[in-house]
């Protein structure tokens, strides 16, 4: 079975489901949100905003935000959501700001759909000295046995496998920080519907396809569920952080044999000004416990 982090079509699938998605989905702890920008104010590059679940969370924290996303119809949401935030519909491959621009780019249940090969250069190219590539990820917990009965249903999820080997090998990012925060999201019968269908594989059914699968969870709801008062489905909110490292350089021109004038420095990442040092991580996580406690 297809699960939700499995990239079956390009991203773009969402913005058909950008209402149910804004309805369904869950947000984020303000915690993670801290450890994944700090708590002072810093220039933000969100890409694949979305309907701006998280770009609440970094506006409440008092980031000077940017938020983009290929799809104009999940912008749509994003601005009724923050009238006054700034916007740009583009991708993660092609980031039309100027170099060393942005303290943090940070990525919520996105990162995933990125090209990693030009995405990872690019997200390099536009932090400053001392910035951070933040990853975060919204993850049923499956290992309480009703979450991984609905996942049987609408697609597993598997927490603890790291940032991936794109991150992690990159040339141009340091070694991967993590952590991990808690949080429930309360669902009912009509919000357990929206969540099942803004999950990307199930977007991309034919609606008799769409109506089969969510009479399936209909009925788990129906024997799991408390009826009008809902139900706490658990989330693992993974996060991940890689300071920048190098700064790509451009393809140069093939030498010139008549032209001998010494070429101009290229000033490195580490020799610009005033630029905050990365946030370290808190000292206090409680990722390793497990809560049950489904009121």
């Amino acid at each position: 079975m297809a699960t939700d982090e499995t990239p079956t079509r390009p991203a773009l699938s969402f913005g058909s489901v950008a209402e149910a998605f804004d309805r369904g989905r869950p947000g984020y702890p303000r915690d993670a949100a801290v450890w994944l920008t700090g708590d002072q104010p810093l220039s933000v590059l969100e890409l694949g905003a979305g309907t701006g679940k998280l770009t609440e969370q970094l506006v409440a924290l008092g980031h000077d935000v940017h938020a983009t996303d290929p799809d104009p119809r999940m912008l749509d949401r994003l601005i009724a959501r923050l009238p006054e935030i700034r916007v740009s519909q583009t991708s993660a491959e092609e980031i039309p700001a100027a170099d060393a621009t942005f303290d943090v780019v940070v990525a919520a249940d996105c990162y995933q759909w990125f090209d990693h090969e030009k995405a990872l250069p690019e997200i390099a190219r536009v932090l400053r000295r001392g910035g951070s590539l933040s990853l975060v990820r919204n993850l049923r917990d499956e290992r309480i046995p009703w979450v991984k009965r609905l996942g049987n249903l609408i697609g597993h999820h598997t927490t603890g496998e790291g940032a991936g080997d794109a991150l992690d090998s990159s040339p141009y990012f340091g070694p991967v920080d993590e952590a991990s925060f808690k949080q429930w999201q309360v669902i009912n019968r009509s919000s357990v519907q929206d969540l099942v269908r803004s999950i990307s594989h199930v977007a991309c059914l034919e609606r008799s396809g769409q109506e089969s699968r969510l009479r399936e969870v209909l009925a788990f709801y129906d024997d799991y569920g408390r009826g009008m008062d809902g139900m706490q489905l658990p989330y693992v909110t993974e996060c991940h952080r890689a300071v920048v490292g190098i700064r790509p350089q451009p393809v140069s021109p093939e030498p010139s044999t008549t032209d001998t004038t010494a070429s101009a420095d290229v000033p490195e990442l580490g020799d610009i000004e005033g630029v905050p040092a990365a946030v370290e991580p808190p000292s206090d996580d409680d990722s390793g416990m497990l809560l049950i406690d489904f009121r």
